[in-house]
């Protein structure tokens, strides 16, 4: 029943974006050259509503130590700014990030695809040539990281 929760809700996720406009090559391009806001909008307001329930989590009763854990804040590091920068120049010029590609696959969009792979093949080189440090990947401690095969 868990896994089907998931699915409905990636479902649900990948319909608003496609009905947002955040699969649209032509939408992605205006936003970086600043000539169509409109996804700069839908991306602060997906921002506002993840940060609300960030905050809800951390001050709930029901969070374990693990969530509570990848929820703190973790230092900036070399790491994290050349993957923001691999990250952001992939979606320029793609015109999508994993979460529109499996949109754009479920609208029939070949680019979808292509990115989909795109995206396994550099998970797969970070997983060989990453970070040793399992708890820093998963953002779970060490110990949780180790048992789940983090």
């Amino acid at each position: 029943m868990n896994s089907l929760r998931f699915i409905l809700f990636g479902v649900l996720f990948g319909f608003i974006l496609s009905r947002v406009g955040a699969t649209d090559f032509e939408a992605i391009r205006g936003m970086f050259l600043l000539t169509d806001l409109h996804l700069m909008g839908v991306i602060g307001v997906a921002v506002a509503v993840a940060g609300t329930g960030f905050a809800l989590i951390r001050r709930s009763r029901l969070a374990d130590a693990a969530i509570l854990h990848a929820l703190e804040r973790k230092p900036v590091t070399a790491g994290a700014i050349t993957g923001g920068l691999i990250f952001g120049v992939g979606w320029a010029l793609t015109g999508t990030c994993p979460g529109t590609a499996l949109s754009q696959i479920g609208e029939g969009n070949l680019a979808g695809l292509i990115t989909a792979a795109g995206i396994l093949v550099g998970s797969g080189l970070h997983a060989r040539l990453g970070t040793a440090d399992a708890s820093h990947d998963s953002g779970l401690p060490a110990d949780s990281a180790s048992a789940k095969g983090g």
